[in-house]
């Protein structure tokens, strides 16, 4: 398994964390993700492997006014 944010989805081999936003749909752009303390910007998500029992956390941009 692997958890991003309050959801789990079940891992398989070569998983990235593309992989992870595809599954999440939720429409945010992510410009950074962590994935088990090692920060990965956002043109590495469809090379950024994501491990089994992986923790990822999406940051998402941040604007104001």
């Amino acid at each position: 398994m692997v958890r991003a944010g309050d959801r789990e989805f079940p891992w398989r081999e070569g998983m990235t964390v593309s992989d992870i936003l595809h599954q999440l749909d939720d429409g945010y752009p992510y410009p950074v993700a962590r994935v088990n303390g090692r920060l990965v910007s956002q043109p590495d998500f469809p090379r950024a492997s994501v491990p089994d029992g992986s923790e990822v956390f999406l940051i998402p941009l941040i604007a104001g006014g």
